[in-house]
């Protein structure tokens, strides 16, 4: 059930492409959670088999420390996708055999929504995905790929990479799955203590804040008061808050009718980083 090898896992799947039958791809980095068992879910009602990649890919990471403290839990992972009901193979490959011995990411222009949020504080960040997820989509050469919104400019930049190579693959984003505290799955909360598990909720408020001053406030209010809620906790250090159009994701200072606008933020909760964004209209 779980490959190392690209050869190995497409013997498996060449039965699939000789029929034409969909195949789904849930691109994860591991330390899986009830978020991703959503996509993979999703993935089976939608595909005749769902490949569940599990790979923490270094060329996406700016900061060798959060590279090695990424949580890796392979065994846990593999018991995880054993209850699930469905087919599914995991594909769990090294770094050298994926990048083929050459570890290191392409450059890309995605139109400029690379170098907005998470582009601007993550240095090569979108590069390293993108080179990713063309090796990934180029391997396993899947019929659909599906993505969480919580990491909604990634959806976005995987959706022009599809554009930008012309590769037959449609991108699927799933809605967010949160906590009942509100703090949105992800790998990086098995990092947190029950201190700062509940601190990390404060993201999620400040969205829901944001989201009914939105029509009464302007942008600059908007921020100002953002900022403010954040000065309160010592403990969490705001890097940045952001509204942008949903579908260009360019950060904006004034708002304008009969556009969808989104608010994203990422923030230090003691030295974990996490980010969150929702819909504000």
């Amino acid at each position: 059930m779980v490959y190392h090898h690209k050869d190995s896992i497409r013997d498996v799947l060449e039965a699939y492409y000789k029929m034409n039958a969909p195949i789904g791809l849930v691109p994860t980095m591991g330390a899986l959670h009830h978020g991703h068992l959503e996509l993979i879910a999703r993935s089976q009602a939608e595909n005749a088999i769902t490949i569940i990649s599990i790979f923490v890919n270094p060329t996406q990471f700016d900061n060798a420390g959060d590279l090695e403290k990424y949580p890796r839990t392979l065994e846990q992972d593999v018991a995880m996708i054993k209850e699930l009901a469905g087919n599914f193979i995991v594909f769990n490959p090294s770094p050298e055999h994926l990048y083929e011995d050459d570890v290191r990411s392409q450059s890309y222009d995605f139109g400029g929504i690379e170098k907005e949020m998470e582009g601007a504080h993550r240095t090569g960040h979108f590069d390293g995905v993108g080179t990713v997820l063309s090796l990934f989509f180029k391997a396993l050469k899947p019929t659909n790929a599906y993505f969480g919104e919580k990491d909604f400019q990634q959806l976005q930049i995987v959706r022009k990479l599809v554009e930008i190579e012309s590769l037959p693959v449609t991108i699927v984003g799933c809605p967010i799955v949160r906590e009942e505290s509100g703090l949105a799955m992800s790998s990086r909360n098995k990092r947190l203590n029950e201190t700062e598990l509940e601190e990390a909720t404060l993201l999620h408020k400040t969205l829901l804040g944001a989201t009914e001053r939105f029509e009464s406030h302007t942008i600059e209010e908007l921020k100002k008061w953002a900022i403010h809620e954040f000065e309160k906790n010592p403990n969490i250090q705001l890097e940045y808050f952001e509204i942008a159009e949903a579908d260009t994701l360019t950060s904006v200072s004034e708002k304008k009718k009969n556009t969808q606008y989104r608010v994203f933020l990422a923030a230090f909760v003691g030295p974990v980083r996490l980010i969150d964004n929702m819909a504000l209209n």
